[in-house]
C-alpha cells in the first residue's frame, strides 16, 4: 500500500484540528497521524493506543483528547481508509 500525498494527510486531519487550540502534545499526535497516513495511506485507529502514540500519551488518544475528540479522530481515519480502498 501506498502512502497519502503529505498534503492529503495534513487535509483528512484539518477538520479535526479547525477551531481546538490544541496542546503541543495534541499537535505532536495528530503530526504523528499525518505522518503515519503519508508513510501507509490508512492507520487503523487501534494504533493510537500503541507506540510511537504511547510515547507521547501513555493510554494513547484517551489521555491526550476528550471522548468526543477520539470519536472524530477515530470517523476521520476510518473515512481514509474508505475513501482509499474505493479508490
Amino acid at each position: 500500500r501506498v502512502g497519502l500525498d503529505r498534503g492529503a494527510a495534513k487535509d483528512a486531519m484539518a477538520g479535526f484540528t479547525a477551531g481546538k487550540a490544541l496542546s503541543a502534545n495534541q499537535l505532536e499526535f495528530i503530526n504523528l497521524v499525518v505522518d503515519h497516513l503519508t508513510a501507509h495511506g490508512v492507520m487503523d485507529p487501534a494504533q493510537l493506543y500503541e507506540s510511537p502514540f504511547t510515547d507521547i500519551a501513555a493510554r494513547g488518544a484517551d489521555d491526550l483528547f476528550d471522548p468526543a475528540q477520539v470519536d472524530e479522530l477515530v470517523s476521520r481515519l476510518e473515512a481514509v481508509k474508505s475513501t482509499a480502498l474505493a479508490a
